[in-house]
């Protein structure tokens, strides 16, 4: 038989403080981070509240750092951002906040680098579809818009 900690209501809450602390972190992941230390619902609704009164969570501050990170570092999409904040049970109007924080000269700047980078790294194909269906596959995943893609691909192709 295998034996587990248990925590107190007031040592969780100080775990989850410094959890917190650490980066930015949503509900769902305190949620999740408190059922693996086999809380009761009840403490976690408490340990939640108290986290939240105290500035420790705040999901409008986690989607902005969230949408901005993604963008920058990885070169994430809006569709694909949408999707994992979603994934994340982000309410619709903190997605709409995070989307705001992407400035839309940057954006179109970003995606013409990536673009063209990947059109670059693409092996001359033989087969101009294949290398065309690779360049739209690797855009796509990283959440970038159809119409981006396809109006890219009319301009290198030329």
């Amino acid at each position: 038989m295998r034996s587990y900690r248990t925590y107190t209501i007031d040592e969780a809450k100080a775990r989850m403080e410094r959890y917190c602390a650490y980066r930015e972190r949503c509900h769902k992941e305190v949620q999740q981070k408190l059922n693996e230390m086999r809380m009761i619902p009840e403490a976690i609704d408490l340990i939640i509240h108290h986290l939240i009164t105290h500035n420790y969570l705040n999901e409008t501050r986690y989607s902005t750092t969230f949408a901005r990170g993604k963008f920058r570092i990885k070169k994430w999409g809006k569709q694909r951002i949408v999707r994992e904040l979603k994934a994340r049970d982000i309410s619709q109007y903190n997605i709409k906040l995070a989307l705001k924080e992407i400035p839309e000269s940057e954006y179109y700047v970003a995606f013409h680098e990536l673009s063209e980078k990947r059109w670059t790294q693409l092996d001359p194909e033989t087969n101009l579809q294949k290398k065309k269906k690779k360049f739209s596959d690797y855009l796509l995943y990283r959440g970038w818009e159809t119409n981006l893609i396809w109006d890219k691909l009319r301009e290198l192709e030329s």
